[in-house]
């Protein structure tokens, strides 16, 4: 049940008809596994503490530096040299001391990121490289876990809900194949800030909407912004039967 404290902190949210009561108490038992404290991590794991997750799972290796304060809010001047899940933490508490965060300041093997994924309700991919995308994916699908998966570099960004739990819905191999990876990073073709703060952004409503049940998430469905004239498309997606992650054969 919800104290007066949490009544009045979420008081926003629970007037909405969608979410009201059940839907803040869905959140505030929920626990989401965060893969990356950078650009798209650092507005994910702000809004979803904020609206009230009882536990955040915060998965980077990284150290904070200066060339990341343009764009990774999360972090501060101050933190500089810090593991990002611990600075990602500190801002957190300071944020809403009653969520739960666990920081994993190291890389996971499969086996870990496994372990992770089957004690997490949803994770969000906020990585930077296909590699790691393609074990997050591989491990949602193995342990029925919805994935809420974004992606910003330059003036381009997209966003896609992946959920297992949906007959024909598509993984993230649907879209993408060994091969795709252009190794393209922030740091070689640059980024503007508002950018990951917007795909982040939707990625943490995303998030909220499949913890709650509410409206229709984007399964299926792939949602692209050119930031350079503000305009959003959506591309509908469907499931491979020859994926080698989701495909009939793995069935």
């Amino acid at each position: 049940m919800l104290n007066d404290d949490q009544l009045l902190r979420y008081s926003r949210q629970i007037m909405l008809p969608e979410v009201d009561i059940a839907g803040q108490e869905s959140w505030l038992t929920a626990s989401v596994l965060i893969i990356g404290l950078g650009g798209l991590g650092s507005p994910v794991a702000m809004y979803l503490a904020a609206a009230g997750v009882g536990r955040l799972v915060l998965v980077d290796d990284d150290q904070v530096e200066l060339t990341n304060l343009q764009r990774q809010i999360i972090h501060r001047t101050a933190t500089i040299g810090m593991a990002k899940v611990d600075s990602a933490k500190a801002t957190i508490a300071g944020l809403n001391p009653d969520t739960e965060v666990v920081a994993i300041n190291t890389r996971l093997d499969q086996a870990a990121l496994e372990k992770q994924v089957a004690e997490c309700d949803l994770v969000v991919d906020c990585c930077d490289n296909f590699t790691t995308r393609f074990a997050v994916n591989a491990a949602c699908v193995k342990h029925q876990t919805p994935l809420v998966s974004g992606a910003a570099i330059r003036l381009e960004g997209q966003v896609a809900v992946f959920d297992p739990r949906r007959e024909d819905a598509p993984c993230y191999r649907c879209l993408y194949r060994d091969g795709d990876d252009e190794n393209l990073t922030c740091a070689e073709s640059g980024v503007l800030a508002p950018l990951v703060g917007i795909i982040g952004s939707v990625q943490a409503m995303e998030a909220l909407k499949v913890l709650a049940d509410l409206g229709e998430p984007l399964v299926g469905r792939l949602l692209l912004l050119d930031g350079r004239h503000m305009d959003w498309r959506t591309l509908k997606l469907r499931r491979d039967p020859e994926c080698p992650c989701c495909g009939d054969k793995n069935k």
